[in-house]
């Protein structure tokens, strides 16, 4: 992988204190990115910091958020905003597997705040920032999960019935559908976003969901690293890679009204009637 363009860039990770994410935090620093990490508490935080020192590298920031909370997503990225204006990579790792029907403090479902509106939230939230370098990059981690998911608009927060799979393969397709519309609006813009399978990884999720075992941590991260790495992934966008190959995601997610439409509803989930930054775009 030829990577000159990541060095000394800054890139923040989300959900970067366990699992792929620090796997992909710790990848990235060792590239030579000035990474970001995030997590839901400063203790997680001050552990994952001292295993990248272990590493022999280091984060050159960290910021509390809970994505099951916009109110401390929208405070997360101010602070980035105010701390690191040259941000030039955002991430998207952070995800969530819940077995139990579960509403956050803004009353949506758990899995789908989480995995689908607050990814959509904190790239809103930092798209300026991105457009301050006209080669900037959103990477979105989904699942192969996607496959298998549908949106039911009549139950988008499990307010007919729930089961833990279906809900989130229902956000990882969501992610993708995400990836594609916000790439169709950037067009031009010089950001680039895609979305990845990151494999059937050993990690805590894949055990809480599905009780199995998994490949290695640095086989998860291989392919957001290399999405938020390559130098020759400069003009690609709006794509979707396993095993840092692109792939044809599910038929559903070429499907560009059933993006429109998941869009507008996404933003009045998060935002109310009034949109954000990013619908400002073109489209």
């Amino acid at each position: 992988m030829v990577s000159s363009y990541i060095r000394n860039r800054t890139v923040l990770v989300t959900g970067s204190t366990d699992g792929i994410g620090l796997q992909t935090a710790i990848d990235l620093a060792k590239l030579g990115a000035s990474v970001i990490l995030h997590g839901r508490s400063e203790e997680r935080l001050n552990r994952a910091m001292i295993q990248l020192r272990q590493h022999d590298v280091q984060a050159v920031g960290a910021v509390v958020g809970d994505f099951a909370h916009f109110a401390s997503v929208r405070s997360m990225a101010a602070e980035i905003r105010d701390s690191f204006p040259e941000l030039s990579v955002l991430v998207n790792n952070a995800g969530i597997y819940m077995n139990d029907h579960v509403l956050t403090q803004d009353g949506w479902e758990t899995t789908w705040q989480v995995n689908h509106l607050a990814m959509m939230l904190i790239t809103q939230e930092l798209l300026f920032t991105l457009k301050e370098h006209r080669d900037a990059r959103v990477v979105n981690v989904s699942s192969i999960a996607h496959t298998r998911g549908s949106i039911d608009f009549r139950n988008l927060n499990g307010e007919v019935q729930y089961d833990g799979y279906p809900a989130y393969s229902q956000s990882k397709l969501a992610n993708i559908l995400f990836t594609y519309e916000l790439a169709e609006r950037l067009h031009g813009s010089g950001i680039t976003a895609n979305c990845l399978h990151p494999g059937v990884i050993g990690t805590k999720l894949l055990k809480a969901g599905f009780d199995m075992d998994g490949a290695s941590l640095a086989e998860g991260a291989e392919t957001s690293v290399f999405l938020a790495a390559d130098d020759s992934l400069a003009d690609v966008s709006g794509k979707y890679f396993v095993r840092k190959q692109e792939t044809a995601s599910a038929q559903i997610t070429y499907d560009a009204e059933l993006r429109l439409k998941l869009w507008d509803l996404s933003l009045d989930m998060i935002n109310g009637k009034e949109s954000g930054p990013i619908s400002a775009t073109s489209r």
